[in-house]
């Protein structure tokens, strides 16, 4: 039996990546993606704000946040931990939600009727000296978070979280 593999790295090709450079050790930049009090400080476009109603950064784990924008509204996701390797990778899915945690089809939740019911992120972390690589991945067609700001989200996240990396101790 044939198969045909251009179609899975066509797909692949077209997802969502982002690398971005911290100055900042991979273990403190890891931490920031982990722990529940620096995510409060960084883990939300500009101008938004983000609470936790769970937050269990573990393997089989769960999360169920809320973006507030001022613009926008309320954004609630859940997702779970797939895998959590200290301080390398982290693979983590995303869906949409409602407040009680149920998940709910995009167009429900006031989004783009076209954006999947469910990505997977994953986050490496790559040491380089006392700088970390972060590269991300996640499961959706780049043109479509270009065109509902999910891709500039991340690049605001990211420039947010290295003023955080900066600020935090480094043991």
């Amino acid at each position: 039996m044939e198969t045909n593999n251009n179609a899975t790295q066509t797909s692949v090709k077209d997802e969502v990546f982002i690398t971005h450079i911290f100055n900042a050790p991979r273990e403190l930049v890891f931490r920031a993606w982990t722990e529940p009090e620096h995510l409060l400080r960084w883990y939300a476009p500009d101008n938004c704000t983000i609470t936790f109603k769970k937050i269990d950064v573990r393997p089989g784990g769960v999360f169920h946040s809320c973006v507030y924008n001022p613009q926008y509204g309320d954004c609630w996701i859940s997702g779970v931990y797939q895998e959590v390797i200290f301080p390398e990778r982290l693979v983590f899915s995303m869906a949409l939600a409602d407040e009680e945690g149920n998940l709910v089809a995009s167009a429900v939740a006031g989004k783009d009727e076209d954006w999947p019911e469910q990505t997977i992120t994953t986050v490496t972390f790559t040491a380089l000296g006392d700088k970390t690589r972060l590269t991300l991945h996640q499961t959706v067609s780049e043109a479509k978070a270009k065109q509902t700001g999910a891709y500039q989200s991340w690049i605001e996240m990211f420039n947010r979280l290295n003023n955080i990396v900066a600020d935090l101790p480094q043991n």
